[in-house]
């Protein structure tokens, strides 16, 4: 395979092929020498680890401001420059010092046996896929330089295997590096918070590596080996960077809500009636996103409870679910899905650092849906995030009204599922919709009082007043005592913009049920809105509101 070499053989071996040690190859072509560059990796990586630990303990908060690999950070905010830097960061003394005595055995193995610019592509090509790696497997805080260690064992496996016939350590040879490699991917498989993906990318790009380097005495000075090696590097992070970036579209069928969100964010149950997602970050890198609907009882813009929440959670200078509460701004009107919207924004102070807060209450008929995103002020490429998230977010049909909608087909001509179906219509904010269904339902049972007052209800908020208000009287006529029906005849003379005369209605409601707490809150607000009026305002107010008895006199 070679032809026979002169060396210092003893005289007996002359004559002989030889078998030659690293240092005697590589004297032949150019010296070896002292492997600088693993010693100046192993210096940097020693000074890195002790700058980190100079600012703090090594939480993951830290961790993530030297650059540890984060999926969301590396996907959602662009930040792909951590595939690299991750490499060179530790979580503590036993991690780095662990690489670093494999690093020093294998690293200068390699470097003595290939030439430097091939062994620091080996190294880059490495690092690039140690983290495409764990990012392709997870979206979690990784950080070490044990893909990079991986990747010197895994060339100097294959490299030292292919030459094995011309080198004098087992170590170079490969048969002592092979049950490194399986001892320690045991270590990994069997212990809890290891990056085995990271691992086997680190080692897979070593093993490829090997199979295109050569030893010192046969390399040429080209540069297209190690070029070749790093842009192979690059191309793999960047095709698992583009195949982490997608998007995908979260339904929520009680809600009647779609949000489309970064793949990699994660659900989080809280068990209170609230959707909640996040991108699995704690702390510093934290972005949550949470859908709640509010009870409202009446059609609104959701300015009360947008003032409700900047009251109760947005408190300045006061702690709160997300952080301590700096400023506040809104609430203003906008328009979310299509919808008119209250908007307010804040600015917290969190455990991991400065967090931005943004809260949209849309309305949708009896119900207010709370919507509120935070991220971390340190990545302000989250904004857009979130823009494209608000962007994209949609109403659809809840399942309640599909369950609706179903009965009233099964059961056709029963008055039960039609006024069951109108009812929910007209709660979902569906007023117009709802006539249909449920004049049909008071045509098969015109006696049911429950139903004439949603249908004057639902004639009222379809500003289809006259109607309303017709529909409001016959529902008296049927429930003469019935609260329902005298509140409809209230929302009727409101309708009308007479106020006085639906406090006379609302007074009247009052004495059938003085217990009723919502009905007392309503007369208190009419009390105090006839109050603030001007004089001129309450004249007419107070003449409208007369009896036609008053009038005949």
């Amino acid at each position: 395979m070679y032809p026979p070499q002169k060396t210092r053989l003893s005289p007996e071996e002359e004559g002989q092929t030889g078998v030659l040690s690293i240092g005697q190859l590589a004297g032949e072509a150019r010296p070896a020498g002292i492997p600088w560059v693993t010693l100046i990796l192993a210096t940097l990586l020693g000074g890195i680890h002790a700058a980190a630990r100079s600012t703090g303990p090594l939480s993951v908060d830290t961790l993530l401001r030297w650059g540890a690999k984060a999926g969301p950070l590396v996907v959602d905010a662009g930040q792909g420059w951590r595939l690299v830097t991750a490499n060179f960061l530790h979580r503590d003394l036993a991690h780095l010092g662990l690489n670093l005595l494999v690093l020093l055995a294998a690293g200068s193995g390699l470097e003595r046996l290939c030439r430097r610019r091939d062994y620091v592509a080996v190294l880059v090509a490495a690092a690039l896929a140690t983290m495409a790696g764990s990012l392709a497997w997870s979206s979690a805080v990784s950080v070490g330089a044990s893909g990079m260690v991986y990747g010197c064992v895994g060339a100097l496996l294959v490299l030292g295997r292919r030459h094995r016939t011309r080198l004098s350590s087992r170590w170079m040879s490969g048969e002592g590096a092979l049950p490194t490699v399986l001892v320690f991917l045991w270590m990994g498989w069997t212990s809890v918070g290891v990056d085995n993906a990271g691992h086997l990318g680190g080692l897979l790009a070593g093993l490829l590596a090997g199979v295109f380097l050569e030893p010192r005495w046969r390399a040429s000075t080209s540069w297209l080996r190690p070029v070749g090696l790093v842009a192979a590097g690059v191309v793999l992070a960047v095709a698992v960077v583009v195949e982490r970036s997608g998007w995908r579209t979260e339904r929520d069928d009680g809600f009647g809500i779609s949000v489309t969100l970064p793949r990699d964010w994660r659900s989080e149950e809280n068990g209170q009636g609230r959707r909640a997602f996040s991108n699995g970050l704690p702390g510093r890198g934290r972005a949550t996103f949470s859908a709640e609907a509010i009870e409202a009882g009446e059609p609104g813009d959701g300015s009360v409870q947008a003032r409700q929440f900047q009251q109760e959670v947005l408190v300045l200078e006061a702690p709160g679910p997300e952080g301590r509460t700096l400023r506040v701004s809104g609430p203003v009107s906008t328009r979310v899905a299509g919808r008119g919207a209250q908007r307010l924004r804040a600015e917290l102070e969190s455990p991991g650092g400065a967090t931005h807060l943004m809260a949209f209450f849309v309305p949708r008929g009896e119900w207010v849906y709370r919507l509120v995103f935070t991220w971390p002020a340190a990545y302000p490429a989250y904004e857009e995030v979130v823009g494209r998230m608000v962007a994209e977010l949609r109403f659809d049909e809840p399942s309640v009204l599909r369950e609706a909608r179903a009965k009233a087909l099964l059961v056709p001509g029963a008055p039960g599922p039609l006024r069951a179906l109108g009812g929910v219509l007209r709660r979902l904010g569906l007023p117009r919709e709802a006539v249909g269904p449920l004049t049909e339902a008071v045509r098969l049972s015109p006696a049911h009082v429950e139903t004439r007052v949603e249908l004057a209800r639902a004639l009222l908020e379809a500003s289809r007043v006259d109607e309303g208000c017709h529909a409001a009287a016959e529902a008296r006529l049927y429930g003469p005592s019935d609260t329902g029906a005298l509140e409809a005849g209230v929302r009727c003379e409101l309708s009308r913009g007479d106020v006085a005369r639906a406090l006379l209605r609302l007074v009247e409601a009052r004495r059938v049920d003085p217990q009723d707490a919502r009905l007392r809150a309503a007369e208190l607000a009419l009390r105090t809105v006839l109050e603030t009026a001007p004089p001129a305002s309450k004249n007419e107010s107070e003449n409208v509101g007369e009896t036609p008895e008053n009038h005949r006199r």
